[in-house]
């Protein structure tokens, strides 16, 4: 009796499927981190193999995902380095170049290996005292960084998160394979 079908609109509804993704992702944000880490742990698996603490993984993909496919694309560079183009070090904003980056890279190493204390804050203050006895911003820092960690300008979290999550040695090795990508840009 209520319904009237002269009041319908005649326009078509529309599905917009980016919204609707986007309505997910903000869905994913407000999880507990636990539910979401239970939902996530397959494709965390099924995308990392190495020996990494997929919890902490977890946490970084969070916010940076809409569905939880999404997550492979986020974490691919995890087991396998990319093969990378080392002008990708370069950055407007941190005016860093290949040169720079390298420089970077090279004086931060030494620092690197000899840290104790390989966890996430203590990494954070080691940068930024570089950069304040460098006279730059951290930025600066932690761009090259970035790029010789992930092969990526985009990552699901900052360079200290990542230098924790891979651990001492394989973040040496990593920044030593970035600074040989800047050397060889050089010749």
């Amino acid at each position: 009796e209520a319904f009237d079908y002269h009041h319908i609109s005649k326009s078509p509804a529309v599905f917009d499927i980016q919204k609707l993704r986007w309505m997910n992702g903000e869905y994913l944000k407000a999880m507990d981190p636990e539910a979401f880490y239970a939902q996530a742990e397959p494709y965390l698996k099924e995308a990392v193999k190495g020996p990494y603490d997929l919890r902490r993984i977890a946490e970084m993909v969070r916010t940076r995902i809409e569905v939880f496919p999404d997550i492979a694309a986020q974490v691919d560079f995890f087991d396998n380095l990319p093969d990378y183009d080392p002008q990708l070090f370069c950055n407007k904003k941190w005016k860093v170049d290949v040169e720079k980056a390298k420089t970077v890279l090279e004086e931060m190493l030494p620092r690197l290996e000899a840290a104790e204390d390989f966890t996430n804050d203590a990494l954070y203050a080691l940068i930024t005292e570089y950069a304040a006895e460098k006279g730059v911003k951290t930025g600066f820092v932690i761009w090259p960084l970035r790029i010789a960690l992930s092969g990526k300008s985009v990552t699901p979290a900052g360079a200290t998160e990542l230098l924790e999550v891979f651990g001492k040695e394989e973040s040496l090795r990593r920044i030593a394979s970035g600074i040989e990508k800047c050397q060889s840009a050089a010749e």
